[in-house]
């Protein structure tokens, strides 16, 4: 880059395979260039989270804010796109802290991954990389645009209260005052040495906001049967055990309704959760999911968690959709 386009402003990260224009692929660079006479973009890197007051997140998403205003000229929509490390166990915060400094600004990004190894993601901006921190970028354009989010569970009756955990590492180590791994194995009709990440990807579990169902992913089983989470957990969440519904056309239903909002759509920026990516292959609609992706041009990158506007969700994928100009105008 520093060779070939010095002068171009960018920012990426490690990913959990790819969406390309081809469709799902794995081991691939990916890049969007945004037309500089389409868009105006201001970004920063916020480093070392484990470590950052929410307040100065927040802080230094309205400088950016107020550094797009005088890049962006006339009126423009505005998005926000943020990337941040998939292993920082702060995703919740610093997506409530980026949103809290947005305002009304709609906010769409993905966590980066390293290809299900969980042991180190990287960042990239202008040159820098890191770990433990979060890209912020701002981009104002005259594209008429929609952010969306879908998913394909549907919440059962059976529950799992979490009774002994490690906040701070998304630890938990019992439901129900049973073993974590036993009592989650039991609830899905498995035993726990049969569990696997695939396990995890097909019957996920989620938890009930604000009278709406979210994914609280499972990452890994350890050895003494606790269970790593991909979201933030405590003692007390009541987590339901969900039933999948058919990912292909749940994700197309999602695409044609933003289709109709926009008139059409040019093309998908898309951020796609792994476990759906590992559950296509469980479910055998892998290509039938890929290729729906190619014929709606998304594309994108495999997550280790989605955000959207204030929430940070697992087992989702969300997207940004730009529609044609001309059919806007």
């Amino acid at each position: 880059m520093k060779l070939h386009a010095p002068s171009l402003a960018y920012a990426g990260c490690s990913t959990a395979g790819e969406i390309t224009p081809q469709g799902l692929e794995e081991g691939h660079v990916l890049a969007l260039l945004l037309p500089k006479a389409s868009f105006s973009t201001a970004s920063t890197m916020v480093e070392n989270l484990s470590s950052s007051g929410m307040d100065r997140i927040t802080g230094e998403v309205a400088s950016l804010r107020r550094l797009l205003r005088g890049r962006a000229g006339r009126a423009k929509s505005v998005f926000a796109l943020c990337l941040i490390d998939g292993l920082s166990y702060a995703e919740e915060a610093v997506t409530s802290a980026i949103h809290w400094g947005l305002d009304d600004i709609p906010l769409i990004g993905g966590s980066a991954g390293d290809d299900l190894k969980f042991e180190t993601t990287r960042l990239i901006s202008n040159g820098k990389v890191a770990s433990d921190s979060a890209i912020v970028v701002l981009i104002a354009t005259e594209i008429p645009f929609h952010v969306f989010k879908t998913d394909n569970f549907i919440p059962t009756d059976e529950k799992l209260v979490v009774t002994a955990s490690d906040p701070d590492h998304r630890i938990v180590r019992e439901f129900n005052a049973t073993n974590a791994a036993e009592e989650y194995a039991t609830s899905v009709g498995m035993v726990p040495q049969a569990l696997t990440p695939l396990s995890f990807a097909s019957h996920p579990v989620v938890v009930k906001v604000g009278g709406e169902y979210y994914c609280r992913s499972i990452q890994r089983m350890h050895a003494d049967g606790s269970l790593s989470f991909f979201c933030a957990i405590d003692d007390g969440v009541v987590l339901s055990i969900a039933q999948p519904k058919n990912m292909v056309e749940a994700t197309r239903a999602a695409l044609q309704d933003v289709e109709r909002k926009l008139g059409g759509i040019d093309m998908v920026l898309g951020f796609d959760c792994v476990l759906r990516r590992l559950d296509a292959r469980n479910r055998q609609v892998f290509r039938d999911i890929s290729e729906l992706y190619r014929t709606k041009n998304v594309i994108g990158f495999g997550t280790y968690g989605e955000q959207y506007r204030s929430m940070h969700l697992n087992q989702t994928f969300t997207g940004i959709a730009f529609g044609e100009r001309r059919a806007a105008e």
